[in-house]
């Protein structure tokens, strides 16, 4: 009895962490900077979209916006592609080369970004890639590259050999398979990889503010900033913009919710 109490208090402890900033962050959207500071809590005197019309009219936010989808789609485009890759062959290694390489990658997610700021400026500098979009999706691919090839290995692992071996010798070439049986058949474990590089990608924010400097190619993360001043914050404007940045996340995950649990309970049964 008395450990049911215990998971039900901290079930509720932990829902509340959860949804008392999730209302402040609704209700602030529709609130002006002086109800924000007095009642933070309170709900709105008047409910309105004026915030939003505001933030879209008065700031880069609409640019920013189109600057961060297509940062993280074409991120989490390539990164599945390469990782898809990766992962089929060093599951398809059974000798010391493929321990290694997955050792390799796995080495990567103990490295964290922070460490290699300097020497990433540096090198995307003098190669011409600060100030354009394209040089966010290629370190956010070469970051996110490590834990996407560590998911989809072990998901790999599991598919059937025999499979495999069988198209082999039918004659079908490793893309063949790679492209007619094992990509139709991670589709879970795809979508859910894509779920988890997609919140990822698209709340990153210390790459967009080593990188960018010109206003029109900053990301959403990135322009959130500015609502921030030294002396005072605008948070009515800060979590009306908040509420927007998390539309796409919300959309994505309602679309591909089937294959996001699909990836997380996929192996979890064996017949």
């Amino acid at each position: 009895m008395i450990l049911k109490f215990i998971k039900g208090f901290s079930l509720l402890l932990f829902a509340l962490l959860i949804l008392v900033p999730s209302l402040i962050v609704v209700f602030g959207a529709s609130k002006t900077d002086a109800e924000v500071y007095n009642a933070p809590l309170s709900l709105p005197e008047r409910w309105n979209l004026d915030n939003y019309r505001t933030l879209f009219e008065s700031s880069n936010v609409g640019q920013s916006f189109l600057n961060s989808v297509i940062v993280t789609l074409a991120s989490v485009f390539f990164t599945l592609l390469l990782a898809s890759l990766c992962s089929f062959a060093i599951s398809r290694m059974i000798t010391v080369t493929g321990k290694v390489l997955f050792a390799l990658f796995t080495i990567g997610l103990a490295i964290p970004g922070q460490v290699n700021i300097v020497p990433i400026f540096i090198l995307f500098n003098d190669l011409g890639l600060t100030n354009k979009l394209s040089g966010l999706v290629l370190i956010n691919v070469v970051t996110t590259l490590p834990i996407s090839v560590f998911i989809l290995t072990a998901f790999f692992r599991e598919l059937p050999k025999e499979m495999f071996e069988v198209s082999a010798i039918d004659g079908a070439s490793p893309l063949r398979i790679y492209r007619s049986i094992a990509l139709p058949l991670s589709r879970p474990a795809l979508g859910a990889t894509a779920i988890f590089l997609f919140v990822i990608t698209w709340n990153e924010l210390l790459f967009p503010l080593l990188l960018i400097t010109d206003p029109a190619k900053r990301t959403l993360p990135l322009s959130l900033i500015s609502f921030r001043g030294e002396y005072f914050s605008s948070y009515s404007m800060i979590f009306t913009a908040v509420m927007v940045a998390s539309i796409p996340m919300v959309a994505m995950y309602l679309f591909m919710q089937r294959s996001f649990i699909a990836g997380l309970t996929a192996g979890a049964v064996k017949g």
